[in-house]
């Protein structure tokens, strides 16, 4: 259990969970493997004596994948939170929104947020942007996040994985890994890999 938070920074673990795993898209992800590296900032923050927050998404009532109905809403495999550690449900993008997130932080003295996790453009970028909005000085561990291929705006719904990634005006992985990076760059976030972070002691 995290008693200490020793240089006022924290890891935010977004919507790492089962949900995503069950997605035909999840096998053209940016990283299906990304819990890994998630584990890797996880066992970083950890062994620093910093907080681990934990977030996932809902969405009570729907039958999908993100219904708690469902047993999906839980962390990918070999994800778990430690005892002590905080887990938050969110029903919005953000991870802000309609949770106390913002309350806990301050409380503990976190002015240093670190966001990884699913989706890259979706969540862990609203997240972010929100942070750096209230104030936090923020880092997005860009290959500790992953995504899945958008389907171009009108695109008829219930297309099979193939003729999605078949339709030139589809955004694949790379190219919306690469747009969030420009976007939150040197305004909302310092991005950094992985390896940076851990080398770096960054958070």
């Amino acid at each position: 259990m995290n008693t200490h938070t020793a240089t006022g920074a924290a890891l935010l673990v977004v919507d790492a969970q089962r949900s995503f795993l069950q997605r035909e898209s999840w096998s053209a992800s940016s990283d299906p493997e990304v819990a890994s590296r998630i584990g890797r900032l996880v066992d970083h923050f950890r062994g620093r004596g910093d907080r681990v927050v934990w977030v996932l998404h809902t969405e009570p009532g729907t039958g999908t994948v993100f219904d708690p109905e469902r047993g999906l809403v839980e962390p990918m495999p070999g994800l778990a939170p430690a005892s002590g550690e905080t887990l938050l449900t969110k029903t919005a993008h953000s991870a802000f929104t309609g949770t106390d997130l913002e309350d806990l932080l301050t409380a503990w003295g976190v002015r240093e947020l670190t966001v990884c996790g699913v989706r890259t453009e979706q969540c862990c970028e609203t997240t972010t942007r929100m942070g750096s909005e209230l104030g936090f000085t923020m880092t997005f561990a860009v290959d500790a996040t992953a995504t899945e291929p958008i389907a171009a705006p009108g695109s008829a719904p219930g297309r099979s994985l193939r003729e999605v990634l078949d339709d030139p005006a589809t955004l694949l992985p790379h190219d919306i890994v690469t747009r969030t990076v420009y976007a939150l760059a040197d305004r909302f976030a310092r991005v950094r890999a992985v390896e940076e972070i851990l080398a770096d002691g960054l958070g």
